[in-house]
């Protein structure tokens, strides 16, 4: 196998390698992990949860501006409570006492307090100075907060491609780290009885997003307060309150929600979701994919090294199908995220450049070729590699042809015009030995020493060469 056809592998391994180390591929990889959520499709989610959803149908019936009286809130929550679920998450802030007055307040913190199950919502905050970097967590007011079984922060992380993926479990406020909003609900659950895998050590997961939005149980936040849902709907759930009309601005892009399409209160269900079911997608580690890449690239520059041009484009289609295929298998069947942005980009630069190195000293062999053999004959030559030139014993039809009294008419002409006129000559000669399938093995001064069967087979090389010894004494 020839080593040149390498080098475009080991140039395409070592850019891969790069692009990858600095981070370049990542929005790639990030839009193939969205295609692969599509491309499984949605998932039946596992654990009870409902999310009783503000939503326009919401304020067209209530008739009233956001936010909302505390009381009413208030309110919710006693029915809520009453069916008895075994956590509330409240997806609402109250950092600031109510404009209503502190029995606004007063009258939330009582119903927190009376259902004794409710994780209330906090938001960290970061301001950064040129001296100094303050972080808050912004919790609700005391008044509100005093009975609620937890407040954790609900904070998202978003990717730099401005989607949502990920889910942070863990914070650091203050010298105190805190649980995430889901991970509160997650263990408030998991005290009440729901079975629930372990909560995983990383302070960070990938959602394993079930759908898109209203994959989950949705139920208007008015009909509660009217009395309009059965009991059962929240009895032994994990109930979630929260935003869902798009006026309050908590909608994100996501795997199934392109445009920002899915509300905060229903990412927080899917991350409690995979919490509880212990399926959150595990990203293969970046040495791996690098590896792959790597791999790739080599395995795509040697394909045309080794294999013909068809076969080769054939298998390099397979290898871009394998890792496909393989990408998509492992994220169905067991929730892995194989980078493959990089494998592939490998493979199609690997291959490519050894196409076009392939090509261009193909096309230099093709010229180098051209002084002693036909068009057809070098481009044969080319195609077998080298291999027509190997040393062999054959039977041959050798032709020598040189110009009568050519020492004499050297010795009057100057030798401007013997130059010229043995450049027409030997042109002339040349095409009518390739005309005939012959092969110039060397000139002599104004001889020409032309080969018939030779360096590939022609059953008729004596025809030939006799065909051709006449049209040259034609041409003379």
């Amino acid at each position: 196998m020839r080593l040149r056809p390498l080098l475009p592998g080991a140039a395409a391994a070592a850019l891969v390698a790069a692009l990858a180390l600095a981070g370049a591929l990542e929005p790639a990889e990030l839009g193939l992990l969205d295609r692969l959520f599509e491309l499984r499709g949605p998932r039946r989610p596992a654990a009870p949860v409902v999310i009783v959803t503000i939503d326009e149908d919401t304020f067209d019936e209530l008739d009233l501006p956001w936010p909302f009286p505390r009381a009413l809130h208030g309110q919710l929550l006693e029915r809520i409570a009453a069916a008895r679920p075994l956590a509330i998450g409240l997806d609402v802030l109250f950092p600031e006492p109510s404009v209503r007055g502190p029995d606004d307040d007063a009258a939330l913190g009582t119903a927190v307090a009376r259902a004794g199950n409710v994780v209330l919502a906090a938001a960290i905050t970061v301001v950064a100075e040129p001296f100094y970097v303050k972080t808050d967590l912004n919790p609700p007011v005391p008044a509100v907060r005093e009975g609620a079984a937890a407040v954790a922060p609900v904070n998202h992380t978003v990717d730099p491609d401005g989607h949502l993926r990920r889910a942070t479990l863990r914070y650091r406020v203050a010298e105190r780290e805190l649980d995430a909003w889901a991970v509160a609900l997650y263990r408030l659950a998991r005290s009440g009885g729901l079975a629930a895998a372990p909560l995983p050590e990383a302070a960070e997961i990938l959602i394993n997003f079930r759908g898109g939005p209203r994959t989950f149980p949705w139920v208007p936040y008015h009909r509660v307060l009217s009395g309009g849902v059965p009991p059962e709907t929240f009895r032994g759930a994990v109930v979630l309150v929260g935003a869902t009309s798009p006026a309050l601005q908590d909608v994100f892009s996501t795997p199934f929600a392109r445009a920002r399409q899915m509300p905060g209160v229903e990412v927080h269900a899917n991350t409690l979701d995979t919490l509880l079911r212990g399926d959150a997608v595990r990203a293969l580690p970046a040495w791996v994919s690098l590896a792959l890449a790597v791999g790739a690239a080599a395995a795509g520059a040697a394909l045309p090294a080794v294999a013909r041009a068809t076969w080769a484009g054939l298998a390099a289609l397979g290898v871009a199908a394998a890792l496909a295929g393989g990408t998509v298998l492992a994220f169905a069947v067991a929730d892995v995220w194989v980078r493959a942005a990089g494998p592939l980009l490998g493979l199609a630069l690997g291959y490519g450049g050894a196409v076009v190195d392939g090509v261009v000293c193909e096309q230099r062999a093709k010229r180098r070729l051209a002084r002693f053999f036909s068009p057809a004959v070098a481009a044969a030559i080319v195609r077998a590699r080298g291999d027509a030139l190997g040393s062999r014993r054959q039977v041959v039809s050798v032709l020598f042809a040189d110009i009568r009294g050519f020492t004499a008419i050297a010795e009057r002409a100057d030798p401007e015009v013997v130059g010229e006129m043995l450049r027409e000559y030997l042109t002339a000669m040349t095409e009518v030995v390739f005309r005939h399938h012959g092969t110039v093995d060397k000139y002599i001064g104004d001889a020409i020493m032309a080969l018939f069967n030779a360096p590939l087979p022609d059953p008729d090389h004596a025809v030939h060469a006799v065909r051709t010894a006449l049209e040259l004494q034609e041409r003379a």
